[in-house]
């Protein structure tokens, strides 16, 4: 079975828009219009068996709104699996993370960049903390984001120091434990115990044909430094995740598939760690 762990959706009357900013702020290529519809073409297309959506709430006010669409889409769609997501300032975090838990869904999406709040700031330390306490997967981007240069809110060493003040949980780092962080990743996280996904690190990024990046900017992980990554983590930490629309599915999938692991390792990363964290 294979699992797509990181993947994003838009609600159909804004998918445009929302995919047109993202993709002029990022300067890069989309995969697909964003849409439900669309996840579930590109992903059969793919082979994909599962995609799990993280939403992402950007203000306080839009978190049980977007977590009952989310829900709805856990109700019709076998192929799809979606996250909830909870943002740092909302008003009753308690209340919230727990009628997560009785919807049934398996983890939250965190995302510091787009909540401009440190990963290690009190307010997602509590809502972590707690979520821990109720066995939800934590999941959050980490790293550097391409669309906000320079801005660190969830640096290798901020995730790091969440797991010293949580200990261990279901903590997954997106991006390869932290996008364009992979030096300081294998030096601080390596040995913490928590998940990495394989979203938009891998091959090359597909920029606009706007002159914003250059070809040596281009370059994510190439296949001898993930194999380093993976050899640190371990294939058991190691999750595969697109962050389609941003990235091809089938592409992303071949990467993998390349790779010199054997078949039990491609089968752990391309979707068995996902079957097991997902119990």
């Amino acid at each position: 079975m294979i699992i797509d762990f990181h993947t994003h959706t838009f609600p159909d009357k804004i998918a445009a828009k929302a995919i047109d900013k993202l993709s002029h702020e990022a300067h890069i290529v989309p995969f697909r219009d964003g849409t439900v519809n669309s996840l579930i073409t590109t992903a059969k297309a793919a082979g994909v068996d599962l995609s799990v959506i993280l939403p992402v709430a950007t203000s306080p006010e839009q978190v049980s709104h977007i977590n009952d669409s989310a829900h709805m889409i856990n109700t019709k769609e076998s192929s799809l699996l979606s996250f909830a997501c909870i943002h740092p300032d909302i008003e009753d975090y308690k209340k919230e993370l727990h009628r997560i838990k009785e919807l049934g869904f398996k983890g939250i999406k965190l995302h510091p960049v787009y909540q401009k709040t440190d990963i290690d700031d009190v307010k997602f330390l509590r809502i972590i903390n707690l979520a821990a306490e109720l066995d939800l997967i934590v999941i959050t981007h980490a790293g550097l984001d391409v669309g906000f240069p320079g801005e660190t809110q969830s640096s290798p060493e901020k995730c790091k120091h969440v797991v010293d003040e949580i200990g261990n949980f279901k903590f997954v780092l997106a991006h390869m434990g932290g996008w364009r962080n992979w030096d300081r990743v294998l030096s601080l996280l390596a040995d913490s115990g928590v998940w990495i996904d394989t979203a938009f690190s891998c091959g090359k990024m597909h920029p606009l044909t706007d002159g914003y990046w250059s070809e040596s900017d281009l370059d994510l992980l190439s296949p001898d430094k993930f194999m380093d990554m993976v050899k640190a983590f371990g294939p058991d930490k190691v999750l595969f995740g697109t962050d389609s629309p941003w990235s091809d599915q089938k592409e992303s999938l071949d990467f993998i598939r390349n790779l010199p692991l054997s078949d039990d390792d491609k089968n752990l990363i391309l979707g068995e760690n996902a079957r097991t964290l997902l119990k």
